[in-house]
């Protein structure tokens, strides 16, 4: 069996995961949310043993290289960082209903890279560029980030939800943890993800010094990173100094994760020295 279909076949078990998580928020079925967290522990794992039998692939190819280098690996491994930091989440905070809102990110992260028509599942030799160990601490720590970003996200879209009905009136929205729990939530999602943001920058520039003998060169993506950055700082520096609570920081989380979709998705196919990624 190859890392591909094992990898695919992953796609549907994190689809199976956020349909269950769904199901038990909707129902309030407690069957249901064990079977949800059971079928997100199987996903996470598989999406383990198949991201390590890819890097042991690219061995037998006489290739060998850590399975990070294209937007196919990358994908993978977004959706492993997603289900894994929301299953950190979900332990700590007993709540399951967060799942609802943050596995589908994982599914439709695996599905793109399984299914899209542009994305090749390929194992192929690293580009000069890309044979650097700083790249691997480049794009764990980026994604690491993006992870935290996500579930940040999904915290965000339900504390907007838990305000709009602040008298309770809907069933579904009184399960949700206390506005004020997702409001701190988010707030450590973002500083989780902005410090492994930071970090992936900093390899990112030390990475492009040794590839293209500078650090910082105004790339399409490197511009948007900035970007991104500039936008989670803005919110950290609102939250710590200004004060800011409640709407405004979920409207600058979802700004934010629009923006780092964009610069990871958008980005990839303007023209650019990062532009292998969209290549797979």
């Amino acid at each position: 069996m190859t890392s591909s279909l094992i990898l695919s076949i992953v796609t549907f078990i994190y689809g199976l995961s956020a349909f269950f998580y769904i199901f038990a928020w909707i129902f309030r079925n407690t069957a249901t949310s064990r079977l949800a967290t059971g079928t997100a522990f199987l996903a996470i794992f598989g999406n383990t043993m198949g991201i390590a039998l890819r890097w042991m692939e690219s061995y037998r190819l006489g290739i060998g290289h850590a399975p990070l280098s294209n937007l196919y690996e990358s994908l993978i491994f977004f959706a492993w960082t997603i289900g894994v930091i929301y299953i950190f989440v979900e332990r700590k905070h007993r709540n399951k209903i967060i799942g609802a809102f943050t596995m589908p990110l994982a599914f439709l992260t695996m599905a793109y890279a399984s299914m899209s028509p542009n994305i090749s599942d390929r194992i192929q030799p690293l580009i000069p560029a890309l044979k650097s160990n700083w790249l691997i601490a480049h794009v764990m720590t980026c994604f690491v980030g993006y992870a935290g970003f996500a579930v940040a996200f999904g915290t965000s879209a339900m504390f907007l939800f838990k305000k709009k009905d602040s008298e309770a009136e809907s069933t579904l929205i009184s399960r949700f943890p206390a506005a004020a729990t997702l409001d701190e939530l988010t707030h450590q999602m973002v500083t989780f993800g902005f410090l492994f943001l930071s970090i992936g920058i900093i390899t990112g520039a030390v990475w492009a010094n040794s590839a293209w003998g500078r650090y910082w060169g105004w790339d399409p993506k490197e511009t948007w990173s900035l970007i991104t950055w500039f936008v989670y700082a803005t919110l950290l520096h609102a939250r710590l100094m200004r004060g800011w609570h409640g709407k405004r920081i979920a409207f600058l989380s979802i700004i934010g994760f629009l923006v780092v979709m964009f610069t990871y998705f958008g980005v990839n196919y303007l023209p650019g020295l990062h532009s292998y990624g969209s290549s797979g």
